[in-house]
């Protein structure tokens, strides 16, 4: 593959493995997998299996998993409802537990991210619309929802080091030593390649993540080597960076355009949808109602006992 100066920011392993095919490359240890499910929402599995398409990739060896509905910002209750069902599924795919009889009980849901600024918010509001059973199975016992097999749900919006002084690592070591959950599930926003995929694009992995990587901004990595529990993650693009847009404008009138004529500016300047507030408050809930099925079953019948 060509080197190039110019880093194309993308948190989306489907987007890398687009460019490097694009390229001509022919990765071993790398493979995808296209699945069309019902509607339009299609769902591509890239599998990294080696060091080699590792390290070419710049992603660690795992499973990544990119869902993606043209329509899923849109205030479409039943569609929502299927995006929610596919997104809860795969993720019990991606549990390293085979059956629910070793499934992990205690689940910890961290939301990445900062609060106030609307495109870093998607982690904070999932958790603000969670419903957390923890407290009340300590409680009340296993029963208390009527179903032994209910999961303790916990969950943090730890902020980032701005606001805290701390890395995001260091929060959580500390509340993983104190609760000790089986599962850490992070929740982010990502950066994209493409300015179609912000907003109508969840990945879905399980070799933890590095917040802050799509914006240049790397943090450490939070993965199960560096908190000693599994760690899956869930990231939706909601930036993409000036530069892109610029280059994919010009591809229209010339096949690749010099990246001598990009301002070096464009380079750290991050593009966000006009209609960010409502994306960000429709997929925050989306992802949420898919974390209450894989870990919870029905949780509007659980309310009400």
């Amino acid at each position: 593959m060509k080197e190039s100066r110019y880093l194309i920011r993308t948190d989306l392993a489907l987007e890398t493995q687009e460019r490097c095919e694009k390229a001509g490359s022919s990765i071993r240890g790398l493979y995808r997998d296209e699945e069309q499910m019902s509607g339009d929402i299609k769902v591509t599995t890239v599998q990294i299996d080696t060091e080699n398409a590792a390290k070419t990739m710049g992603k660690p060896k795992g499973t990544y998993i990119t869902i993606e509905a043209p329509q899923m910002e849109e205030e479409d209750g039943s569609y929502h409802r299927d995006i929610a069902e596919e997104l809860a599924k795969r993720i019990t795919m991606l549990l390293p537990w085979e059956n629910t009889v070793d499934r992990p009980w205690n689940i910890l849901i961290v939301g990445l991210g900062n609060r106030e600024v609307t495109p870093d918010a998607l982690g904070p509001k999932v958790v603000d619309n969670l419903y957390v059973t923890r407290h009340i199975i300590r409680e009340y016992g296993k029963y208390a929802f009527g179903d032994a097999n209910t999961c303790r749900i916990s969950a943090i919006a730890p902020g980032v080091m701005g606001q805290t002084g701390m890395e995001c690592v260091e929060i959580l070591k500390g509340i993983v030593s104190e609760t000790r959950p089986d599962l850490v599930v992070t929740v982010d926003a990502l950066a994209a390649r493409s300015t179609k995929r912000l907003g109508r694009t969840i990945q879905l992995t399980n070799t933890g993540i590095t917040p802050g990587s799509g914006v240049g901004n790397h943090r450490n990595a939070l993965n199960k080597e560096s908190l000693g529990v599994p760690v899956v993650s869930i990231g939706v693009p909601t930036v993409v960076d000036a530069a892109t847009i610029v280059m994919d404008a010009m591809s229209e009138y010339v096949e690749e355009l010099p990246e001598e004529l990009l301002s070096p500016k464009l380079y750290g300047m991050f593009v966000t949808p006009k209609n960010i507030d409502d994306s960000v408050k429709q997929v925050s809930f989306l992802i949420s109602e898919a974390l209450h099925i894989a870990f919870l079953g029905n949780r509007e019948e659980k309310e009400h006992i």
